[in-house]
């Protein structure tokens, strides 16, 4: 918790006095204590003190800051290139008011090759991480990256299943991408790992951009075949040369004489609105482009954004290339903590560049258009997306009161009479639903129909589990987990009213957490119709984005819960009536439904026909017929 009185007392002037001249990272807060600013320094106490000094200098940014700041804190650090690191972690985290922001975080995919595998598997992934396996990338086109994997899976028979495969175990049974010769069925030992290995380095060399022995072979098969009057299978291997063809052809060569991997990084800029364009260039290659919407302070130069901009997407991206071409010159003490910062992620150098001519610099013009371009056509379109997502989280967070919301979960409880009861996390941030940290739960301590109850337990082992992982973070410490229970929301709306609001806050009390709880109320008709907070209904505007937004998180909530429980029954109706039956395990079941066909064919059944189904005898055909016939 925040001391307030600690904030209300601050006085910066001595507090300016005690700044050591080391460097580190400085912290800037307001009068309700967010914070608005995070910036890095090599001494601390030259560079705060710069903020509070008269000087016609400054940028209306720097004014408008400043004359929020109600008090700062740093962080001393033992080197610059340690501030800096310090400083993109935390603008990530809080994403202050004044730093330039990306608008969208955004994770490209690779092509993944388990060459540490006895027999090598290609997948598709979003995390290149530092193990055995091989990794092709980062590719724009998830889609691509895709229709790649299924290629390369059907011209080498690459096999698709995740099946530990060792050396003199019992064959399986071949899938049925061996029957459709999609696979050579390594797991029955159809083929040796000496071959297999062979086809792998056929797709490693595709994969390298090495299409013309690919190309080569295939159009070999295809004339055998077609020779051999096969017809059926020359047009298989003619569809695809088309299609290594294809992806050949989106391989645009830029700089034959420089293979070399580079990032080409371009701004365009109108108010505060900027668009940042990448050319991502592979082996000399240009293997897509991406741009990035940026909400720009007023008064920052390009070089400041440009640098705002590398910081933030070089501190998520796996891949960092040897070299960095840039359009606008940048302060030199900064360019050579960030070339040392880059340096030390990759693992080998790199180079920060201005072209001045030739093609590079043809190159760095070029992605400047492509950034104004999309600036000009996407502007409206950007404007209506941070209007339904950014802009509606703000229009709820002015109506409750809060000073800042970016995390919302929601929760919902669902069952019939009490029966099979499940309940639903569901998180949005920044306006957006992010899946992967939805979260399913089966009531465990509760019988009957009682939501409040059902609630209260969902939501304890919610916060309760995000406590545990943190203190365990803690005691191993470690910065980050990849789990979603350690991030707690800025909001948690309920689906109800008070009822259901009051069990929330009873539990955050318990577990003494502080995070406000707001109910979602629907009129007689079941539609929303305002928010419930702090005992009061408050009304909004249903023409607002902000009442959208709520309508939306209510219904993925109820969605969310309804698609689990209706998933939970369907599993309990296969399984129903003859599951309780003494003696009739999974086989039997199966092998009485398989004959019948349905539960009633079964009840009306004699014993001689219950007898002589397979798996069944004559002892569990008693059991089934007097199941049904005795009362």
């Amino acid at each position: 918790m925040i001391d307030d009185s600690n904030a209300f007392h601050f006085n910066i002037e001595e507090e300016l006095k005690k700044l050591p001249a080391s460097p580190g990272v400085y912290i800037m807060h307001d009068s309700t204590d967010a914070i608005i600013y995070v910036g890095k320094a090599i001494s601390l106490k030259n560079r705060v003190r710069q903020y509070f000094q008269s000087s016609r200098n400054k940028t209306a940014k720097i004014e408008s800051m400043v004359s929020h700041i109600a008090r700062f804190e740093y962080i001393i650090t033992d080197s610059e290139l340690e501030a800096l690191v310090l400083e993109c972690n935390l603008i990530k985290e809080h994403r202050p008011k004044y730093n330039t922001m990306l608008v969208d975080d955004k994770t490209y995919p690779y092509i993944k090759v388990t060459v540490d595998e006895a027999y090598p598997r290609v997948l598709f992934t979003h995390l290149a991480k530092k193990d055995k396996s091989k990794y092709f990338g980062p590719y724009t086109s998830g889609q691509a990256v895709k229709d790649t994997i299924e290629l390369l899976r059907k011209m080498y028979h690459i096999r698709t299943c995740n099946r530990a495969i060792k050396e003199g175990e019992n064959p399986q049974r071949p899938c049925l991408y061996y029957h459709m010769k999609q696979c050579d069925a390594p797991c029955n030992h159809y083929i040796s790992k000496a071959q297999y290995g062979e086809n792998i380095k056929k797709v490693i060399e595709f994969l390298n951009g090495n299409y013309s022995d690919t190309l080569k072979d295939l159009t070999e098969k295809m004339q055998a075949a077609s020779e051999k009057m096969n017809y059926e299978e020359a047009i298989v291997y003619r569809d695809l040369i088309k299609s290594v063809k294809a992806i050949a052809q989106k391989q645009k060569i830029t700089d034959s004489n420089n293979l070399e991997n580079k990032d080409v990084l371009a701004l365009a800029r109108e108010g505060t609105d900027g668009i940042m364009q990448v050319f991502f260039v592979r082996d000399g290659k240009m293997i897509g482009r991406e741009h990035f919407h940026m909400n720009i302070p007023v008064g920052e130069s390009d070089g400041q954004t440009i640098v705002s901009f590398m910081k933030q997407f070089y501190s998520g991206t796996p891949f960092i290339p040897r070299e960095l071409m840039i359009q606008e010159e940048i302060d030199p003490n900064e360019l050579e903590i960030l070339e040392q910062w880059l340096t030390n992620k990759r693992g080998q150098r790199v180079y920060i560049r201005v072209p001045k001519k030739g093609k590079k610099e043809r190159m760095v013009e070029l992605a400047k258009r492509n950034a104004q371009l999309v600036l000009t056509h996407d502007k409206e379109r950007i404007k209506r997306e941070e209007g339904r997502t950014i802009g509606a989280m703000k229009e709820i967070s002015e109506l409750l009161g809060l000073a800042h919301v970016e995390r919302i979960e929601a929760f919902d409880i669902s069952n019939i009479s009490g029966y099979n009861a499940v309940g639903s996390m569901i998180v949005y941030e920044k306006g957006k639903p992010k899946n992967s940290d939805y979260r399913k739960f089966k009531i465990k301590s509760v019988t009957g129909p009682d939501d409040y109850a059902s609630m209260e337990e969902v939501l304890t082992r919610r916060f309760l589990h995000g406590i545990e992982e943190k203190e365990e973070l803690e005691e191993r410490k470690l910065e980050t987990s990849m789990g979603s229970f350690t991030k707690f929301p800025d909001l948690i709306m309920m689906d109800g009213g008070k009822g259901q609001v009051h069990i929330a806050e009873q539990v955050l009390a318990q577990l003494k957490l502080n995070i406000p709880v707001c109910g979602m109320v629907k009129d007689d008709n079941h539609r929303t119709r305002g928010l419930y907070y702090k005992d009061v209904e408050l009304p909004i505007d249903t023409h607002s984005e902000g009442f959208r937004l709520i309508t939306r998180i209510q219904d993925e909530a109820h969605r969310f819960a309804i698609e689990f429980h209706r998933s939970l029954r369907s599993k309990t109706q296969v399984h129903s009536i003859l599951d309780d039956i003494e003696g009739i395990g999974e086989k039997r079941r199966k092998a009485l439904l398989r004959r019948f066909k349905s539960m009633e064919n079964i009840k009306e059944a004699t014993m001689e026909e219950l007898a002589n189904t397979e798996s069944m005898n004559r002892r569990s055909a008693e059991m089934v017929y007097d199941f049904f016939h005795k009362s």
